[in-house]
């Protein structure tokens, strides 16, 4: 069970991680508002596995069938190493490789807001916002944490929606007569 949890979850990790790297790679040319849209549709392709885990388990060691428990266990763990993963990689990026994240954000922000006739009210409380994440993601826990609010959610409701699709009841076997047939 632990190889088939690890194996799926190291998979699906990859896959946002990896998607991750080329999003920061080629920010610059992609945008923020088209990033966004890629990388949460790479975090929902990445919970894939989540499903194929669940019916691995299902078919290899379950013998074909799982509990609706059994199989949101499996793939809630899968989704954990997978946003461990993805933590992790944001960890590492943030604090290497983008050190005017929040700057470049905001401008992003005020342009958007500007271009859409919001009153410069709403801009500084927006603004203000943004430099109460830029302080909050100084910390490393509270990145870390914020980070793992992003793709867990959306891993929950792959795992459930896998999990109902999946199990299986288990079929009772018919009782074998002791006499003997004649």
């Amino acid at each position: 069970m632990r190889k088939i949890i690890v194996t799926f979850g190291l998979i699906s990790g990859a896959i946002s991680s990896l998607m991750m790297i080329a999003l920061v790679t080629f920010g610059g040319r992609i945008g923020f508002d088209r990033g966004a849209i890629i990388g949460n549709t790479s975090i929902v392709l990445s919970f894939l596995m989540v499903f194929v885990g669940i019916r691995t388990y299902r078919d290899n060691i379950g013998d074909g069938q799982i509990t609706f428990l059994k199989a949101f266990a499996v793939g809630l763990s899968i989704t954990l190493i997978s946003c461990l993963i993805y933590v992790v990689t944001w960890e590492v990026i943030y604090y290497n490789f983008l050190p005017g994240f929040w700057d470049a954000y905001g401008a992003h922000l005020v342009q958007k807001l500007t271009a859409s006739g919001a009153s410069p009210a709403a801009v500084q409380e927006k603004l203000q916002q943004v430099r109460k994440y830029k302080e909050l993601y100084k910390n490393p826990f509270f990145n870390a944490v914020l980070t793992f609010i992003h793709p867990f959610p959306i891993g929950l409701v792959i795992t459930l929606f896998s999990a109902l699709v999946l199990r299986r009841k288990l079929q009772p076997q018919p009782e074998q007569s002791p006499l003997p047939e004649s």
